[in-house]
């Protein structure tokens, strides 16, 4: 299987997700300073308005600073110096500091997003009256976690990553240096560029990541990396309609059907079948939120014979029914 088959299911599934980026802080600190994060399941709903989940990160411009998860023991404060980048995958509340193990109340009048687009990014100084010793570019992704989010389960609760540590071209560190210029020459257009940076360092970081997982590593990412059972996800995500079968999936991405079903299930948790179904009511639940949908047309697009037996099946896998789901999205 090829790199690029690789890059086309994980751009399939981000697309699918609804990943959306946002530069909301571009900050400038003296010694001593401290930021707190609350989770951001509770401060979703002022950052990314509508988001089912959002997920914060930090690129450090210029300077150091440590950052430590709250309220977490066996988490250890991490050292973040120039060029790093540092993803909160599963929404955990944070702090950043000049030191480790400083703590602050969470600016909660800071976490609201504005209506004018205009004013970010939020320019703030923080910490005493010296000269700035660390500069960072703080934003948002927000992505859909239901009902079904193959990435943000694959990722850890904790994500670092810098320049040292790029692809061998540096597209990681091209990425900060163009936000870094960004934020710090405000221009027309300067948010819209920054929103799409932040997407891109965000893909950056999961290839990244899924280059660097151990041989024994399970989930959808070592699954995607996995020649066999990568194979067998591109070809479930090339053509979701199709009416698949175990042994017809085998026989196309070159395996028995007992060898593909137990790498499979063993990588990323379920058999092929169910990880296809858990797949549609991801692309239905997408295209249900859509304005002007119709549940027919979103069954027969996914491969559903009926309307009926379509309904039941994601009834089942999401909780409500398809229309249920689209009067909430609206």
């Amino acid at each position: 299987m090829s790199v690029d088959d690789k890059i086309d299911v994980l751009s399939d599934v981000l697309s699918a997700i609804r990943l959306t980026g946002a530069v909301f802080y571009d900050v400038s600190a003296r010694s001593p300073w401290v930021a707190e994060a609350p989770p951001t399941q509770r401060i979703g709903g002022l950052v990314m308005p509508g988001a089912q989940h959002t997920i914060e990160y930090h690129v450090v411009t210029r300077g150091s600073c440590w950052i430590s998860i709250v309220d977490r023991g066996d988490f250890e404060p991490v050292e973040l110096c120039e060029g790093d980048i540092a993803v909160m995958p599963q929404g955990d509340p944070h702090a950043l500091s000049s030191r480790p193990g400083m703590r602050a109340e969470p600016r909660w009048d800071l976490r609201r997003r504005p209506e004018d687009e205009s004013m970010l990014p939020f320019v703030l100084t923080t910490g005493n009256e010296g000269p700035v010793e660390t500069h960072l570019v703080c934003g948002f992704f927000s992505c859909d976690a239901r009902p079904f989010n193959p990435l943000l389960a694959a990722l850890p609760r904790f994500m670092r990553f810098g320049r040292s540590a790029g692809t061998p071209d540096g597209r990681l560190g091209e990425f900060i240096r163009l936000a870094t210029a960004e934020a710090e020459n405000k221009r027309p257009g300067s948010q819209s560029i920054l929103n799409r940076l932040s997407e891109l360092m965000f893909l950056e970081v999961v290839r990244q990541h899924m280059d660097e997982l151990g041989a024994d590593r399970t989930g959808w990412l070592a699954g995607l990396r996995d020649p066999l059972v990568g194979r067998a996800l591109s070809l479930l995500h090339a053509d979701p309609a199709h009416a698949w079968t175990l042994e017809e999936l085998a026989s196309a991405a070159g395996a028995s059907r007992s060898a593909l079903a137990e790498r499979f299930t063993q990588l990323v948790g379920c058999p092929p079948i169910q990880y296809l179904t858990q797949w549609r009511m991801q692309m239905a639940a997408r295209r249900l939120a859509e304005r002007g949908s119709k549940v027919a047309a979103v069954a027969q697009e996914i491969g559903y014979d009926s309307e009926a037996a379509f309904s039941r099946a994601f009834k089942k896998f999401v909780g409500q029914s398809p229309s249920e789901w689209r009067a909430g999205a609206a």
